[in-house]
């Protein structure tokens, strides 16, 4: 055994560190092996917290997630588990440990507790991978929050419900939230990537928005047509825009974030429409009532929506699948939307 290098270590160090070890071999200890432990329980102090090991899980998974995907679970970390896990050491977690706090964000988000829960599970499988963790340590997280009653995202799938929709929309007073929403609703984008929107990724005349693949979930570039209804309001935004570079830009840094998605969920429920549609629901509306009431076919209607194709053969997705038709799909729904919401409110004048 080398016990440290002279002059750093002196000669009475060394061997005062040589009678250690002998002693731990009469105890039957070998003093490699146990200097080898004493480095692991150091480095398990100093960088086994949890709040080290989810940053690190974050970084690691980051390389392959999409950016939404990583912003979901950056705000899951930074607002939900860091704020009451963050200090206790990875090594003794436990589930008795977790569950509160996932019963916690159950009480308010559902859906952000299930992704609390899967990423607990990830961090801990990552920390055993990283030795910080004694191998097969795994937490019982299965079953540890109440079951969904709901099963689906609140949407208007029926176009009874279209005319008090809009109608709630358009009466959102804040310019940037309500054109937000209403890109939703037309194009039925998710609200992650409409919030992204930057003006270099549009065309001149507004007529079409080509969004880069590290935005889609499916991560393939992704071209959605405007309709002309949607371009007057994006043009006024652009006026208003000064030099950010965002469409939507946030409130406290518009040259460098957008906006978040949340806070088109919380126009939306300011207008009263919390148990009736979330923005993400639009995409359940466009393929519901598109087919049912337009007879778009379920091809044209899946390329809007930016399905993942599977198969070999449909594995490669043509970023421009459809586009001819699908500019006509988003005209002609804007249009139907238009046309029911104005229908609705001449009859109740």
């Amino acid at each position: 055994m080398a016990f440290g290098v002279f002059p750093e270590v002196s000669l009475a160090e060394a061997r005062e560190s040589r009678d250690v070890a002998r002693r731990q071999l009469r105890e039957g200890i070998d003093p490699s092996e146990f200097r080898k432990i004493r480095k692991q329980e150091a480095r398990k102090e100093s960088t086994g917290i949890f709040s080290l090991v989810a940053n690190a899980w974050h970084a690691h998974k980051d390389k392959s997630w999409s950016t939404e995907t990583s912003r979901k679970a950056r705000t899951v970390l930074d607002s939900y588990l860091i704020p009451k896990l963050g200090k206790m050491p990875i090594a003794t977690l436990t589930t008795s440990d977790i569950k509160p706090v996932l019963l916690a964000i159950h009480g308010h988000a559902p859906n952000l507790a299930e992704k609390a829960r899967q990423y607990c599970n990830q961090i801990i499988q990552y920390s055993i991978q990283d030795g910080l963790r004694e191998d097969g340590k795994l937490l019982s997280l299965r079953g540890v929050l109440p079951s969904s009653t709901g099963g689906h995202m609140a949407a208007v799938t029926k176009s009874s419900g279209l005319p008090a929709l809009l109608q709630a929309i358009r009466g959102i007073s804040s310019t940037f939230a309500r054109t937000g929403i209403l890109l939703c609703a037309y194009t039925a984008l998710r609200p992650g990537t409409a919030v992204s929107a930057e003006w270099a990724e549009f065309k001149d005349d507004l007529s079409e928005w080509h969004i880069p693949s590290h935005k889609m979930k499916t991560g393939n570039d992704h071209i959605t047509p405007i309709p002309t209804q949607l371009r007057s309001q994006l043009q006024e935004l652009k006026e208003h825009a000064g030099i950010s570079p965002f469409v939507f830009p946030g409130e406290r840094s518009p040259l460098t974030k957008h906006m978040h998605r949340d806070s088109l969920s919380k126009a939306l429920r300011d207008a009263g429409l919390q148990d009736i549609t979330v923005t993400h629901g639009f995409r359940a509306t466009l393929r519901t009532i598109a087919r049912e009431k337009l007879k778009i076919a379920p091809d044209i209607l899946e390329a809007q929506l930016a399905h993942a194709k599977k198969g070999e053969v449909q594995a490669a997705y043509d970023r421009t699948q459809f586009l001819e038709e699908r500019h006509d799909l988003v005209q002609r729904w804007a249009d139907y939307l238009d046309e029911i919401s104005e229908t609705a409110l001449e009859v109740t004048t």
